[in-house]
């Protein structure tokens, strides 16, 4: 029927009415927070392209995740930047060493907050690529992933409860789940960036965990923004290969991605708002531009209307409090 008996502004008149019809709901627990955890004791580093997020010591991140399960999230997402670093990533596969420590403290203090351990050789490396340089100056792929595969048992030694490999190393989630299952780990997640973009908008993350590549740039890995249906086949593998949930990375700008993924798999999908993105708002709200707080909703609801089941924030405690309300 047509206009006027058809009047769609009719339930729009009132909150009441816009509530009960609200076809995307944000919830708290569908959010993950990421930290980042540096050496030391007693730090907390103000991260200056990122306003209200710190680098933290281990001490610290053990406080910062008591906050964050407060406030209703469930889910950290770790991060780690070692002081020593070198081309094999050493430290990521040491038992000791600051990744392991920090997943282990927060467990002990903060038991019922799930870890998601980030699994990558950029942070330990003094190159600053996500896997292994060859003579050539190239990422060599199977040597990669073989040591990606040790980092990821290394985290679920730790007491990771999910590891997270972000490198973009072909095979890489096959190697990590033989290994993890042939060591005893069959019960740990891998929560995989299946379609993770060669993007602008990390460079506050750069900052943050100290992973900037040392020379060149990370194309030859990661996705060319211009590729949609290549996600799919990425996802699609990463699937088959036993990921129990994909990443699609960044969020905002690939809306249309996280959408053709939700309907290519039934496993858990999470999009990852990277912090260009919180970024822009931030700075956008701290000049009086746009209201934070209408911004940061508006874009996760948009993220979640697109077919994201869970979305990795750097607002996360605070939209946990907002809902909470």
């Amino acid at each position: 029927m047509p206009f006027p008996q058809q009047r769609l502004r009719r339930t729009r008149q009132s909150e009441v009415w816009r509530r009960m019809v609200r076809e995307t709901h944000l919830r708290p627990d569908a959010f993950i927070y990421p930290l980042f955890v540096v050496p030391g004791r007693g730090v907390r580093r103000p991260v200056e392209s990122m306003p209200g997020i710190s680098q933290l010591s281990v001490d610290e991140a053990v406080k910062e995740a008591r906050a964050v399960s407060a406030a209703g999230v469930p889910a950290v997402l770790l991060f780690a930047a070692p002081e020593e670093k070198d081309a094999r990533a050493s430290t990521a596969v040491d038992p000791q060493g600051l990744a392991a420590q920090a997943i282990a403290a927060i467990k002990d203090g903060c038991g019922d907050l799930l870890v998601w351990a980030d699994v990558c050789l950029c942070g330990a490396t003094d190159h600053g690529h996500c896997g292994h340089v060859d003579e050539g100056g190239r990422i060599d792929n199977d040597s990669s992933i073989a040591t990606l595969a040790e980092v990821a048992l290394n985290y679920a030694r730790a007491g990771a409860d999910a590891v997270a490999p972000s490198d973009m190393m072909d095979g890489r989630v096959q190697a990590i789940r033989s290994l993890l299952d042939r060591e005893g780990h069959s019960a740990t997640p891998i929560v995989s960036y299946a379609a993770k973009y060669a993007s602008s908008f990390y460079g506050p993350f750069r900052e943050a965990a100290e992973s900037a590549p040392a020379f060149g740039d990370r194309r030859s890995y990661q996705m060319d923004p211009a590729n949609g249906r290549e996600a799919v086949r990425e996802v699609v593998f990463d699937v088959a290969e036993g990921a129990d949930l994909v990443i699609v990375k960044p969020a905002g700008p690939y809306l249309d991605i996280i959408r053709r993924v939700r309907h290519a798999v039934t496993v858990p999908v999470v999009a990852y708002q990277v912090s260009g993105e919180f970024s822009l708002i931030k700075a956008a709200a701290q000049r009086g531009w746009i209201d934070e707080r209408a911004a940061v909703l508006e874009t996760l609801t948009g993220i979640s209307r697109a077919g994201a089941d869970l979305i990795i924030s750097y607002f996360a405690p605070q939209v946990a409090q907002w809902l909470n309300a």
